[in-house]
């Protein structure tokens, strides 16, 4: 197996404050237990391009696209004081703050462009046969990122692009998206939302934010199975879901490709959520989509970094997400 991991330095300088758990130390976890656990050598590492403007764009409005380019503030200046009436909305403070939790800094457009570009290139590269998956450790985050506005630490939608950029540029007929972030992703829903081409399979903690998804399963969408799950849901209950629920809706779809939003905000670690996976968990679902993969798309998987924000837990699990794409295991 060829396992590539896409990344680049500018994904390191975009952050939204100290206080902040979206951060640049995410990444740095994720390359240290890389070479903790010794599996860095069987990795292809590749630098990041920008995306072209054009390739978001098949996703995101324009407005969604300027109000991230005009607003990143001036680097070296400090933010303004908030008089207690809300947000400052200081063009050139260190931070231009979108929501109450999603900011920019000097280095987020450039970030955000890259991340992008990681999954729009790692796409071309597994359609092209140069490598068999890849996994794309960047931020910011993207399946929050609604097509007509940035939301919960997530400024471009990187795996909706990518899945756009598949069908759109490379002429696939049907992809499939599989995530299994701890929230429910309600950016990529709202992009392929009755689309038949795409098929998202997601589990997600609710009630919790942003309190989106259940209506949807409710619904019993042709193209969306989204399974809410409880607080404290521990990974045999996710186990019997996947198996029971997307596997066989994976399976009717056919997808000529998968990309998956790996957030491992899930695990019994992360204070961020409240449910209780642990690395082996990750590591079995990732097999699961890989043996989709390998009998509808030739083994095509894109997956891309989402949520995890307890750095030792994050780590360990991407270890252990990558040995199984890779077959190091």
């Amino acid at each position: 197996m060829t396992t590539a991991i896409y990344t680049h330095p500018d994904c390191k300088r975009h952050e939204m404050g100290a206080w902040h758990p979206e951060s640049p130390a995410r990444l740095q976890a994720i390359e240290d237990q890389l070479i903790a656990s010794r599996i860095d050598g069987f990795l292809d590492y590749r630098e990041a391009p920008a995306a072209d403007i054009s390739a978001i764009a098949r996703n995101h409005t324009a407005g969604a696209i300027a109000l991230i380019r005009d607003n990143v503030p001036s680097p070296g200046l400090t933010l303004a004081q908030d008089d207690g009436s809300g947000p400052v909305m200081n063009r050139h403070a260190g931070y231009y703050p979108l929501d109450g939790d999603t900011s920019l800094n000097a280095h987020s457009w450039q970030a955000a462009l890259h991340a992008a570009g990681a999954a729009v290139a790692a796409t071309d590269a597994v359609i092209a046969g140069e490598l068999d998956n890849a996994f794309c450790a960047i931020r910011p985050p993207g399946h929050h990122a609604r097509p007509s506005e940035p939301m919960g630490f997530c400024l471009f939608n990187n795996v909706a692009i990518a899945a756009r950029h598949a069908l759109e540029v490379r002429g696939l007929q049907r992809v499939a998206i599989v995530d299994f972030d701890v929230h429910h992703g309600n950016g990529t829903e709202e992009a392929f939302i009755d689309e038949p081409r795409v098929l998202m399979v997601s589990f997600f903690q609710h009630p919790f934010y942003p309190y989106t998804g259940a209506e949807r399963s409710a619904r019993n969408s042709r193209n969306t199975v989204n399974v809410p799950v409880p607080a404290h849901t521990k990974g045999d209950a996710v186990r019997r879901i996947v198996a029971e629920q997307w596997l066989p809706a994976l399976h009717a779809h056919r997808p000529e490709m998968i990309f998956i939003s790996a957030g491992f905000d899930a695990h019994r670690e992360d204070d961020i959520g409240q449910m209780g996976l642990v690395e082996d968990d990750y590591a079995w679902i990732t097999q699961q989509v890989m043996a989709v993969a390998r009998q509808h798309g030739k083994g095509r998987i894109v997956s891309c970094l989402e949520g995890g924000y307890n750095l030792s837990a994050l780590g360990r699990s991407v270890v252990a997400h990558l040995k199984a794409l890779a077959e190091l295991d």
